[in-house]
C-alpha cells in the first residue's frame, strides 16, 4: 500500500453518494434540462444549416463590419470560411458553432453578474476562489462522467461540461474589470449624486468592458478546446474528425480538422477584440 498506513479518506465514495443520490431524485430536473436544451440546439442548428452556406458566411462578414470596422478583418472572416467549405468542414464548423454559442451564452449570462458581485464583496471572491480553481485545475474528463450519467450521450453533456469547465473565466476577468475601476470615477459619478446602480451601469461597466470581452473571449478559446473532449460523449462537431483520426493513426485528417479549429479561433477572437479608447 502506499502512503502512510492509516485509513483511507472517502473521497470517492462520498462522490458517488452524491451522484447517486442526485440520479435518483433529480432525474425529472435532469431529463426536462436535457430535452429543452436537446431542442434549443437542433433548432438553431436546423435555422443555420438551412440557406446556403455562403449566405452565412455573407452574414458572417457582415457583423464583422459592424462590430470592427475592418476590411482586413472582413477579409480575414471571408477567407476562413471559403477555406473551412474547401475542406468539407461545414457542418461540423456550424455545429460546433452552436455548441459555442450556447456555452457562451450561458457563461456571460452567469459569470458576469457573479464577478460583478465578486468584485464589490471581497470576502465573496475569497470564499468562490478555491471553488474557482477546482473547477479550472481538475482534469476536463472528470465533468464528463456525471455528465454522462445524468443527461446520456450526446450535445447537452458535452455543452454543461464545457460550461462547468470554462465559466470561471467570465467569473474572474469581470471582477478583476469592475475592481479596477480608478476610484476617482467612482467617487465623481457620487459627488454628482449617482445611484449605485447608476455607477455600475454607466462608470463601472463601460470602464470593464475591456476586460468582460477578454473574458469572452476566454470562453471562446476554452469552448473550443472541450470540442475535442465533448466528441467523446458523442457531441457533435469539429471534435469528431479530430477523435476519428486518433483512432485511426491519420496524421493528414488530425492536421486537417485541427487547422479548421484554429481558422474558427482565429477569425473568433478577431471579430470581438474589443480595446479600450
Amino acid at each position: 500500500m502506499d502512503g502512510l498506513d492509516i485509513p483511507k479518506i472517502p473521497v470517492g465514495w462520498a462522490a458517488k453518494q452524491v451522484v447517486d443520490w442526485l440520479k435518483q431524485n433529480g432525474r425529472w430536473l435532469f431529463d426536462s434540462l436535457s430535452d429543452a436544451l436537446k431542442w434549443l440546439i437542433d433548432g438553431t442548428l436546423a435555422v443555420i444549416q438551412w440557406p446556403h452556406p455562403l449566405v452565412l458566411v455573407a452574414l458572417f462578414v457582415a457583423l464583422a463590419w459592424y462590430l470592427q470596422r475592418s476590411w482586413r478583418i472582413c477579409l480575414l472572416v471571408l477567407l476562413g470560411f471559403l477555406f473551412i467549405l474547401n475542406q468539407g468542414y461545414w457542418k461540423a464548423t456550424t455545429e460546433s458553432l452552436v455548441l459555442l454559442f450556447y456555452s457562451c451564452m450561458l457563461c456571460m449570462a452567469v459569470g458576469v453578474p457573479i464577478g460583478i458581485a465578486c468584485a464589490h464583496r471581497p470576502r465573496l471572491y475569497a470564499a468562490l476562489s478555491p471553488v474557482l480553481d477546482l473547477m479550472q485545475t481538475l482534469p476536463t474528463f472528470v465533468y464528463l462522467i456525471p455528465a454522462v450519467v445524468f443527461f446520456g450521450l450526446g450535445m447537452v453533456p458535452g455543452l454543461l461540461a464545457t460550461v462547468i469547465f470554462v465559466i470561471p473565466a467570465p467569473i474572474r476577468l469581470t471582477c478583476l474589470g469592475i475592481s479596477s475601476t480608478p476610484s476617482a470615477l467612482v467617487e465623481a459619478a457620487t459627488a454628482f449624486g449617482a445611484t449605485p446602480r447608476q455607477k455600475l451601469w454607466k462608470v463601472e461597466l463601460p470602464w470593464a468592458l475591456p476586460q468582460i470581452m477578454a473574458g469572452l473571449n476566454q470562453t471562446i478559446m476554452l469552448s473550443l478546446s472541450m470540442v475535442v473532449i465533448a466528441a467523446m460523449v458523442g457531441a457533435n462537431g469539429l471534435g469528431i474528425p479530430v477523435v476519428r483520426a486518433l483512432g485511426q493513426n491519420n496524421s493528414a485528417l488530425g492536421f486537417e480538422s485541427g487547422f479548421v479549429i484554429v481558422v474558427v479561433a482565429i477569425m473568433l477572437d478577431r471579430m470581438l477584440k474589443v480595446t479600450r479608447k
